[in-house]
């Protein structure tokens, strides 16, 4: 069975490499981070925005599951082994430049955040006059699960 460590990224050699080329070259940024955009295969609804290290992205490769580096935990995260809200990943893309990830996936339990909600995009920023309040706007009602069954009391590790 392959390891993370059998995940070949090629050096940057080439503006033509990186942007037209076959080869498999990222850019991670000074912290060794890039962001990833996670939708739904089915709908293209963004779930969420997480950041991947190098090994989050070998892992996310090689199992064809989402993995993700928490940067408040400063650790590499399994989507779904606590939840077991499991990102199946669909399609995993790169852009042009080799900074940034895509995935579509397919989520057990079809939730992907923490907070309850099927996304982590689950409220709205009014604009104009209504959005200089700065008061958000709900736009899901409804929690997919109770995040105190899944995780129990423990204070949000994410937040400060």
């Amino acid at each position: 069975m392959s390891t993370a460590a059998d995940v070949h990224f090629f050096p940057r050699l080439t503006i033509e490499q990186v942007e037209e080329g076959h080869e498999l070259a990222p850019k991670f940024d000074e912290h060794g981070l890039m962001p990833c955009v996670t939708t739904a295969a089915a709908t293209g609804e963004v779930l969420m925005l997480g950041y991947m290290n190098a090994e989050a992205l070998k892992r996310t490769i090689l199992t064809g599951e989402a993995h993700y580096y928490s940067r408040s935990r400063k650790t590499l995260w399994h989507k779904g082994a606590t939840s077991r809200l499991v990102q199946k990943v669909v399609d995993l893309r790169i852009d042009d430049d080799q900074d940034a990830i895509w995935l579509r996936v397919e989520v057990a339990g079809d939730a992907s955040c923490h907070v309850g909600y099927r996304s982590c995009f689950y409220r709205s920023i009014p604009t104009g006059d209504e959005g200089a309040t700065g008061a958000l706007r709900f736009e899901e009602h409804e929690k997919t699960f109770d995040p105190k069954a899944v995780y129990g009391d423990a204070p949000n590790p994410t937040i400060l």
